[in-house]
């Protein structure tokens, strides 16, 4: 080959004078190469996270373009949310409660809520700055408002309503979605009608959803300083901060305990994954748990109880919720305090009784008759201190006089154990009295009728004695176990000739008895509720120097904790059916709103955004598909979770899943009444897991194709806002436009409510013809004859009676329809039967014969029997009546709870025929 063809040798590459040292293409600050990105999304890092790189804080890395949007979102937010907030300007749904609750605070009357007292005291807050007098009752839907400042009460939960919106766009961010993941987010929980409705009235699960979205967002910045760099001031400061919100939303209400326990399980996969790593050593773990337990635990549970001590100093007067706590928390109170008392118990004493299981109160009677059964002057369980609770023991084993016999006994005989007494009730001088009659409610075999029978100067008859069974005394005092003390022996009272127990429960009586709780003489009775104390006690023979009791004064703790059991015990037993209650299967797809408020031809209606609460369900159970689809791959062999982006993606809608299944799932073990706003924290998570599945998918496209879904997707959400949007300001609308609103046949807000047209609302007559129940008046033609008058139609009034104007068109109003949720707190209006009112009422009767009058029969020593009757009481009957020769009256009482469920029953037929074929 010639020289010339042979291709001459290049220089070495790189050249000889190339540092090796130095690499040829440099990586980027904090670039991470496959393994380490790998190992970094294992433990929740981002896929350009580097441990040591500078972090913002709590690892919100926003833009200062994005806080100007951030600006542009909350005056959205702000409109769409205060926009006629003034306006219905009538009591809505539950502000019934919550208003009142308002009130009671500002008179510092005690009551009692199953709910904690953080968002009730916010909402006083901003009454009591605005000069609420507490005045208003807030006793109905639909009531107008007066002299209260309800605007201000309703911008409470309406700027925690709009403070949810940022919330959500920065959690997302700092979950490392991208910005237009946040920001659609952040337009969907604006446009979500029922987020909405909730906001702008005087309610409770605003608060509830804004701490539960402060939570979260505190909880992800804290586990972004903690990936960082753990136990720097910053990190300190996130997870001290997390704990204080996690005591808010427990202190708004409890369903806060589904976020505590959403934070808890985050708390311990962290620690789980730690104690894994062999890079940490045991004592490093420990002080990482140490810290978590301070913040997450202790500090929760101080901010609640601060909660609640702010709320017994406020509540320090007697009020509503007395009859719930127990005797010693009572006598706490501003107004019913009671001065020492002695402690001996005898014979002749003045004494009051009280029942020891139900804190219903003393027993009690006033000068008002049974209308049924033996007609004989009442006997009840009245909560207050009152001159008709003061009776006086007598020894029923003397004949002569017994109500004196008292004043000639040498020195006081006691109340032992089997003492055989009556009591005699000092301001109308009848005996505690039972005998064979149905009780008016509890009208079974087993349940005698008590009542009080007698007269000036009547013995009485054995009808009237009972027996005095000890069953236990207090530590502190051992003499208690022996004989009856005041406050420290607890004791039953059986009857001594039909064996039945003084007995009350829960049970209360009609208004012929001012709903006072119902006594009787039970042959069954339970234990609990047939026992009995001695709260005050006096004898004209018992020396100034006798032992003397009051009540145990209860400390923070004490109160706190029976204030607990008392909220527990209630919400448990809130099981009465509501007209638009719902249960929690039918919550994500939206089967049924609620009914807040109807008045003037509008209505408030408590639903959803139907696009939005669709789309958050499917993204769940498409979630649930997907993680289950990899785990099966993963079984088969396939490596999908050594993919970042994969592994990135579960961690993130694995968190928010788990935050939505907590704080849904729970529902379906409670038995009590629910409804659907009880689905708003999981519809949150929901809405998050939404746009989480959104940034998913759209991860790999353009970000200009990704805005444009995303604006598709707003803007849908927009236009379902819209439709409903008369049902969440209460504005106008039309029975068509109504109509055409229901997708649903479940859906059951009540278009009969609106008119048929708009200008039905400015007062303006359609001309054209519209059904009505006015009968039109007959028409007659005048004129048009040849070359004559033009023709006329007019109406014909022969045969009208002029003097009669035709009815007036009306359209009826279903307004009660929209009714709160049960208060089981709540308590009827007391009417005061004080002892100065000697004058006796009679029941009215429907005829002039003699009621009836039982006799007992009683085996003397030395004789037959003898009949002994009760004696008439005013002179109008004279001889023995048989009790055999009276038929007996039957009281048929109907109760609330049989007619709420027929309500309901018939409701459920409309909506759901098919399930009663």
């Amino acid at each position: 080959m010639p020289s010339g063809a042979v291709r001459a040798r290049r220089p070495p590459s790189p050249p000889p004078t190339y540092n090796q040292s130095v690499p040829r293409f440099p990586p980027k600050e904090g670039h991470l190469d496959a393994d380490e990105r790998r190992a970094a999304a294992s433990l929740g890092y981002g896929p350009a996270r580097k441990p040591g790189r500078a972090l913002a804080l709590g690892g919100y890395n926003i833009t200062p373009g994005e806080w100007k949007l951030l600006l542009v979102v909350v005056f959205i937010a702000s409109a769409v949310r205060l926009f006629r907030l003034s306006k219905p300007d009538s009591v809505v749904f539950d502000e019934v409660h919550f208003g009142k609750f308002a009130a009671r605070y500002i008179k510092t009357r005690y009551f009692v809520d199953v709910h904690p007292p953080l968002a009730k005291l916010l909402i006083t807050l901003a009454a009591f700055v605005s000069g609420f007098n507490g005045n208003f009752d807030f006793s109905e839907i639909a009531k107008p408002y007066e002299n209260t400042p309800y605007v201000a009460m309703r911008m409470v939960p309406a700027v925690l309503g709009i403070g949810t919106i940022p919330l959500a766009y920065l959690t997302l961010r700092g979950l490392d979605c991208r910005a237009t993941t946040a920001l659609l987010a952040s337009l969907l929980l604006i446009f979500e009608n029922a987020l909405v409705t909730q906001s702008r009235h005087i309610l409770l699960d605003s608060p509830l959803v804004f701490f539960t979205a402060l939570t979260i967002f505190l909880w992800t910045g804290f586990c972004n300083e903690d990936k960082h760099e753990p136990f720097t001031d910053r990190w300190w400061a996130w997870l001290t901060l997390t704990g204080l919100s996690l005591g808010a939303v427990v202190s708004s209400k409890w369903v806060g305990l589904f976020t505590i326990a959403t934070v808890g399980l985050g708390t311990i996969r962290q620690l789980w994954t730690m104690l894994g790593d062999l890079r940490v050593p045991p004592r490093l773990w420990i002080k990482h748990f140490y810290a978590r337990a301070l913040c997450l635990i202790l500090v929760p549970i101080l901010f609640y109880m601060a909660m609640f001590e702010i709320h017994f100093l406020i509540l320090e007067n007697s009020g509503e919720g007395d009859g719930f706590m127990s005797a010693e928390f009572q006598h706490m109170l501003g107004g019913r305090g009671m001065a020492d008392t002695f402690a001996d118990v005898a014979i002749g004493s003045k004494v009051t009784l009280r029942h020891v299981n139900t804190q219903g109160g003393y027993l009690h009677s006033h000068p008002h008759n049974y209308p049924g059964g033996s007609q004989q002057q009442q006997i009840t369980l009245y909560p207050h201190i009152d001159e008709n609770n003061d009776w006086r023991i007598i020894n029923a084993t003397q004949d002569n006089h017994p109500e004196l016999d008292w004043l000639h006994l040498p020195e006081l005989v006691y109340i032992e154990h089997g003492s055989r007494v009556k009591f005699r009730h000092i301001s109308t001088e009848k005996n505690l009295h039972s005998h064979d009659f149905r009780p008016p409610v509890s009208e079974v075999e087993f349940q005698n009728e008590v009542s009080a029978y007698g007269m000036i100067g009547f013995v009485g008859d054995m009808n009237d004695d009972w027996i005095v069974e000890i069953e236990k005394g207090t530590r502190r005092d051992p003499v208690s176990n022996r004989r009856v003390r005041t406050l420290g022996t607890q004791f039953r009272l059986k009857h001594a000739l039909t064996g039945c127990y003084l007995f009350s429960h829960k049970v209360k009586l009609p208004s012929w008895a001012y709903e006072q709780q119902e006594v009787t003489c039970n042959k069954n009775a339970v234990k609990a509720n047939s026992l009995w104390m001695i709260e005050s006690s006096e004898h004209t023979k018992t020396p100034p120097n006798a032992p003397k009791v009051n009540y145990r004064k209860l400390n923070f703790f004490d109160k706190f904790f029976e204030l607990q059991g008392v909220m527990w015990q209630t919400n448990a037993g809130l099981t009465d059916r509501h007209t638009f209650d719902s249960r929690p299967h039918s919550w994500p797809r939206l089967l049924r709103g609620i009914n807040f408020w109807v008045k003037d031809h509008r209505q408030i209606y408590l639903i959803g955004n139907p696009m939005i609460w669709w789309l958050s369900t499917a993204s769940v159970a498409g979630y649930v598909a997907v993680r289950g689809f990899l785990i099966l791959r993963a079984q088969r062999g396939y490596r999908d979770f050594e993919s970042t982006k994969v592994v990135k993606y579960d961690t993130l809608c694995g968190f928010l899943f788990m935050g939505w299944s907590l704080h849904y799932l729970p529902f379906f073990l409670m038995g009590r009444q629910l409804f659907l706003h009880h689905y708003l924290p999981a519809l949150y998570f929901a809405i998050l897991l939404l746009c989480a599945v959104f940034d998913f998918l759209t991860s790999t496209l353009r970000p200009r194709w990704r805005l444009q879904i995303a604006a598709v997707l707003a803007i849908i959400a927009i236009w379902n806002f819209s439709i409903f949007s008369p049902l969440v300001y209460g504005n106008m609308w039309t029975k068509q436009q109504c109509h055409d609103a229901q997708w649903l046949r479940t859906w059951d807000f009540s278009c009969d409510s609106f008119y048929d047209d708009y200008l039905q609302y400015r007062g303006v007559t359609l001309s054209t013809p519209q059904k009505s129940s006015v009968i039109a008046p007959p028409l007659a033609t005048i004129g048009g004859e040849p070359d004559g008058r033009g023709a006329m139609v007019v109406e014909d009034n022969v045969g009208q009676d002029p003097d009669v104007p035709p009815k007036a068109e009306e359209t009826a109003v279903d307004a009660e329809k929209a009714e709160p949720g049960r208060d089981i707190f709540a308590q009827p209006p007391q009417v005061d039967i004080m002892s100065k009112e000697k004058k006796v009422v009679p029941a009215p009767a429907e005829n002039d014969e003699p009621k009836a009058i039982s006799s007992v029969g009683v085996q003397s020593d030395d004789g037959p029997s003898e009949t002994s009757a009760d004696q008439p009481l005013d002179g109008a009957l004279s001889g023995t009546v048989m009790e055999n020769t009276v038929a007996k009256e039957k009281l048929i009482v109907q109760g609330p709870p049989e007619a709420e469920q027929a309500e309901a029953d018939e409701v459920r037929q409309e909506l759901f025929p098919e399930a009663h074929v």
